[in-house]
């Protein structure tokens, strides 16, 4: 029987050029301040409801129009701890929702103040969870259920993920709120 060693394994990178330019190493050119997959590849969007300012909502907007949807972090629900998520929202129960191919055919049509979730405190306080975006429902993050404390990370803790018309987008973000005057908003409080 033939043994190997960590030597048999030994990995030697050639090195690339593209264009007279070094592609750096996977190996030896790690980038230890990388920000976040969320800061290099999202727009940070958001919704304050006129009446409830202590209800912001913040949108993932991505260049290939996927909007990820959840809770900004300075929600009230955060302050008061969150017990449950439901996605039985009246006649409709969001987790259902089955979709296919490119387009999303299947997909539920959501307007901009449908309700994706609810969420309930411990103070046994219910919030909804508004979609802000007019477009199809393309899934829901049923690991929010489980593990309701995953809503505070950024990227992980998404509601739902909902992909609006192309003809929508622009509007959308002149709708929302950028994360720069959204920051004002929150000091101007």
């Amino acid at each position: 029987m033939m043994t190997t060693t960590p030597d048999d394994y030994w990995y030697e990178e050639d090195v690339q050029e593209i264009g007279g330019i070094k592609v750096p190493s996977i190996l030896t050119d790690f980038i230890e301040n990388q920000p976040p997959i969320v800061d290099r590849f999202y727009t940070k969007l958001y919704h304050v409801p006129a009446n409830k300012p202590d209800e912001p909502q913040q949108i993932l907007f991505h260049s290939n129009r996927i909007c990820l949807v959840g809770l900004a972090k300075e929600h009230v629900a955060f302050e008061k701890g969150i017990r449950s998520i439901s996605f039985e929202v009246g006649k409709f129960d969001r987790s259902e929702n089955k979709v296919s191919g490119r387009k999303k055919s299947g997909g539920m049509i959501l307007q901009a103040d449908s309700t994706l979730a609810l969420v309930t405190c411990a103070d046994d306080s219910v919030y909804k969870v508004r979609s802000c975006v007019q477009g199809k429902l393309v899934e829901v993050n049923e690991r929010v259920v489980g593990d309701p404390e995953i809503m505070r990370v950024s990227g992980e803790g998404y509601v739902a993920i909902v992909m609006p018309k192309i003809e929508h987008c622009d509007a959308l973000k002149e709708r929302l709120l950028s994360e720069e005057a959204y920051r004002k908003t929150r000091e101007a409080e």
